[in-house]
């Protein structure tokens, strides 16, 4: 069966790396990473609102051990990422993607919250551009600009030596410039499935 990054990008699946179709592919799995975190100190009072509603980290750190475990419920792709910090705290970011109109996906931090990002295929790069935040109430959805909540989204996925990639994420906004990054080197592993669960509330352990 496909996976919803196949629906998306349809034929330019088929350019992606191995470790980036190895990433995307269906059912679950689990990627194993160190990540970096990092943004203004100013930015820490909206990234801790915005964690109430299942968006982003409230804490930067370096190097950070981290799992990002995926599997396929329904029509949705769910992601569960953990991130445990230094002094023993762990924080969890889940969300769950779905797929939109042509090579559009939204990924939604709670069941009204969403982000529409565009993908394509650049230089055996995947890369992902934000176009609108959008609230679903119902059977409506809503268009948010994107400069409105935090600014621009980009994240780059580019395939490294020995089944690994690299991922870099970015929200840049029009006037502060860059208001948060976080970025780290993967690899992807087979795991067993969730058994039915998708998405939890996002928080610190």
């Amino acid at each position: 069966m496909n996976s919803l990054m196949q629906r998306v990008l349809r034929n330019d699946w088929d350019r992606l790396p191995a470790s980036l179709q190895a990433h995307h592919q269906f059912g679950p799995n689990v990627d194993v990473a160190h990540m970096d975190i990092e943004f203004p100190v100013w930015m820490k009072p909206y990234l801790w609102l915005l964690h109430r509603f299942g968006a982003l980290l409230p804490r930067s750190g370096k190097q950070l051990p981290t799992r990002v475990e995926k599997d396929v419920v329904d029509d949705r792709q769910c992601w569960r990422r953990t991130m445990q910090f230094p002094d023993g705290k762990r924080f969890t970011f889940n969300s769950f993607w779905v797929p939109s109109d042509g090579n559009r996906l939204i990924e939604f931090v709670n069941p009204l919250l969403g982000l529409e990002m565009a993908v394509r295929v650049e230089r055996d790069r995947l890369h992902y551009d934000g176009v609108r935040f959008v609230l679903k109430l119902g059977r409506l959805v809503v268009g948010l600009p994107e400069w409105r909540i935090l600014g621009h989204t980009t994240i780059v996925e580019c395939s490294l030596p020995g089944n690994a990639f690299a991922m870099d994420f970015r929200l840049t906004h029009p006037i502060f410039g860059q208001v948060f990054r976080y970025a780290g080197t993967f690899t992807t592993q087979i795991r067993p499935p969730w058994n039915g669960l998708c998405d939890r509330p996002a928080g610190r352990a």
